[in-house]
């Protein structure tokens, strides 16, 4: 077998996610819980999903959050691009900021949500992806955090 084609040097794709960190008026961010049953399962996450074949990384944001939430995203900009490697999945999170958006947020796939304070969010479980996240969140708005 030629040294090119051994399947330890494949190296496995990555994949492409989006994901929102979506404030209400009063400035609380919204997290999700992932199903028990997909990767990560149980622990909390920022909405968003996988990029379908071909598609713009705002196109899949907007289609995520009507699919998953029931909202239709109004304000929101490009933030900040998570590469991480699990053990079994390399992920690249493109994160966006959402400041305005239309409805009402309900976990429309089963999922339970919640929105919290930024210093709550703290108090939840999240994937290791999604520290970097939270960690630039802190960052960004020290004074806020209580």
């Amino acid at each position: 077998m030629p040294e090119c084609l051994k399947p330890e040097l494949l190296k496995p794709e990555r994949l492409k996610v989006v994901a929102a960190v979506i404030y209400n008026p009063g400035g609380e961010i919204l997290i999700a819980q992932r199903p028990e049953k997909v990767h990560q399962g149980g622990l909390w996450e920022f909405p968003g999903g996988k990029l379908e074949a071909g598609e713009d990384y705002a196109v899949a944001l907007k289609r995520e959050l009507i699919e998953e939430l029931g909202i239709t995203i109004r304000t929101y900009e490009p933030w900040m691009k998570v590469s991480h490697d699990y053990s079994d999945k390399k992920v690249l999170l493109d994160v966006w900021k959402v400041t305005g958006f239309r409805g009402i947020a309900s976990g429309r796939e089963g999922q339970q949500i919640r929105w919290c304070a930024l210093g709550a969010l703290k108090d939840y479980a999240f994937p290791a992806a999604n520290e970097a996240i939270i960690k630039r969140l802190w960052r960004d708005n020290l004074s806020q955090i209580s």
